[in-house]
């Protein structure tokens, strides 16, 4: 890279301004009254930007891999206004997320129905990010060969992440703390339909269509290696909650004290003893200090640490013996897969 080109976050954030407008247009043309207009803008703007753009950048990153080439200007653009949808997508899952936990802060600012007059206006707000997406798949992709399978992945991953929410939330209620209702099994489900469809088969599918190859053998392939790619990579958020160095990950864990039906919680359950399933019991979903060091020290006294880097090396094998298998005989390439874990893999943050 040359002192002179952007960053790639920086590249890729330079697209939004022109996608925001065509939102906006679009809103315009409803004589929307001018200060609500900028209501949609703000909402656009907080609850959009500011994050890491892992999974909207994945794109126009996957159309190179499978290009094997550097993008035009054109593509590029083209590419990242998909990556932006999927932002989008995440903002409205964000937003609403919000809500249900009671949440306080989101990238380190007020969670935006906290936010000065904002409150339950939220969640039409959530709505109408939710709507962005297929504002722009219809003013940018009509055209393309793909549009409707487009449209349907979208509406397909969207109904995916919110199967997951829903078992979260009945599994897992912040306010009643019930360690019986957790198990293995639905923990499982939660993390590969709220997570992994999303942020990891969603970008590799899209990048397929968006080049015309989303064959009914390169999405299996996809779906095969990315899925587990992303439950892996829930797990390891699981495992830097509790063990991670707070500086470095930039933020201080609390799934112990939100009753989170993590990972750590339900290896713990299924090796405790009847005594330390009681300091379990006890001590799990409390909001104090005390009770989480209890929760803590359990852990360390299973020895959940090593338990989880011994998955991790068997996981990580498992997966990149996937990758070498893989058949790239109609387009879909290796790199795609081993970029995805280069990135992940070992993860501190």
């Amino acid at each position: 890279m040359t002192g002179t080109e952007p960053t790639p976050l920086a590249k890729f954030e330079a697209v939004f301004p022109t996608l925001e407008q065509e939102v906006l247009n679009h809103a315009k043309k409803y004589k929307l009254p001018q200060e609500y207009l900028e209501w949609f803008k703000k909402s656009l703007e907080i609850n959009t930007l500011g994050g890491k753009c892992n999974r909207g950048m994945s794109v126009p990153d996957s159309v190179g891999l499978l290009l094997e080439r550097d993008l035009t200007e054109k593509e590029y653009f083209q590419a990242s206004v998909l990556g932006w949808m999927i932002e989008l997508l995440q903002a409205f899952f964000l937003v609403s997320d919000d809500i249900m936990d009671g949440s306080i802060t989101r990238r380190g600012k007020p969670c935006w129905y906290r936010q000065n007059g904002v409150g339950m206006v939220a969640i039409n707000d959530a709505f109408m990010l939710e709507s962005a997406i297929y504002l722009l798949l219809k003013q940018y992709f009509k055209d393309h060969p793909a549009y409707i399978d487009m449209v349907e992945l979208f509406h397909e991953v969207t109904f995916q992440t919110e199967l997951g929410q829903l078992c979260d939330l009945l599994t897992a209620p912040e306010d009643h703390v019930n360690l019986d209702n957790f198990s293995l099994e639905k923990y499982t489900f939660i993390v590969i339909y709220k997570t992994a469809y999303y942020s990891f088969y969603l970008p590799v599918a899209l990048a397929l269509q968006f080049q015309n190859i989303a064959t009914p053998k390169n999405l299996k392939q996809a779906e095969n290696i990315l899925i587990p790619m992303g439950e892996y990579f829930q797990i390891q958020d699981d495992y830097l909650d509790n063990f991670g160095d707070p500086e470095h990950i930039g933020k201080v864990g609390t799934d112990i004290k939100d009753n989170k039906c993590s990972w750590l919680v339900n290896q713990a359950l299924k090796i405790a003893t009847p005594e330390q399933l009681q300091v379990l019991q006890k001590h799990y979903g409390r909001k104090n200090d005390n009770d989480e060091a209890a929760v803590k020290k359990l852990y360390n006294e299973l020895g959940l640490e090593k338990i989880y880097l011994q998955y991790e090396e068997s996981r990580v094998g498992e997966i990149k013996k996937m990758i070498e298998g893989l058949d790239e005989s109609e387009g879909l390439k290796k790199s795609v897969f081993e970029t995805f874990l280069k990135k992940i893999y070992k993860r501190s943050k």
